[in-house]
């Protein structure tokens, strides 16, 4: 068998095994940076996300182009969607902009479902903000998980080109109506209150 084979396999592999342990970093950063979100700790949470951010182009940078099948594996994409969600979790909260695929670095399949899976985490918010009587802030992240739904539903590509957008997003309808139902019961029931409080007085 040739050297020269014998070192590419070698070469190959180190780039693998570099990768594997820098996804699992990102998968790491991403769901810490999430869960610092949820308890709106969003120094911290962009800290952890750009920090997972650099892991996310340092793999690009080392295997993009002399090793497109790993850079295309599952563990690297699986990678770039858990950044994605992480990244897009935050600008949702925070009300900015949704940042590109092109702006974080990453494939359209990660990144699209990355922008799903981001939505279902606003359900959690949701709940939050009517445990604090703040029922505007519920329906305007009401609002964000119902555009995000609307724009997957458009997507009509085979899963070998989307990662499986259309399993991602069925898994988004039934957040979206589970949370929308929680949210029209919470609002009847305040709506109720205030009548009865009238009612009294």
């Amino acid at each position: 068998m040739s050297s020269e084979i014998i070192a590419n396999l070698n070469q190959k592999h180190a780039a693998r095994e570099i990768s594997i342990q820098a996804s699992r970093e990102i998968i790491r950063l991403s769901a810490n940076s999430i869960r610092c979100i949820h308890r709106l700790e969003m120094e911290e949470a962009q800290r952890l996300a750009s920090l997972a951010g650099e892991k996310v182009i340092e793999i690009r940078d080392l295997i993009y182009t002399k090793h497109p099948d790993l850079y295309f594996s599952g563990y690297t994409q699986d990678a770039q969607k858990e950044y994605t969600e992480a990244r897009i979790c935050y600008a949702l909260i925070s009300d900015i902009d949704i940042p590109s695929h092109e702006v974080l670095g990453v494939e359209i399949a990660p990144y699209i479902n990355g922008i799903a899976e981001a939505a279902s985490e606003l359900r959690r918010f949701i709940l939050d903000s009517l445990r604090k009587d703040d029922s505007s802030r519920s329906e305007e992240l009401m609002g964000k998980m119902d555009e995000v739904y609307n724009m997957m539903t458009i997507i009509d590509f085979p899963d070998a080109l989307t990662g499986g957008i259309r399993r991602t997003t069925d898994q988004l309808r039934a957040v979206l109506e589970r949370t929308r139902g929680d949210l029209t019961m919470a609002l009847r029931q305040r709506k109720l209150e205030d009548l009865l409080s009238k009612h009294e007085l």
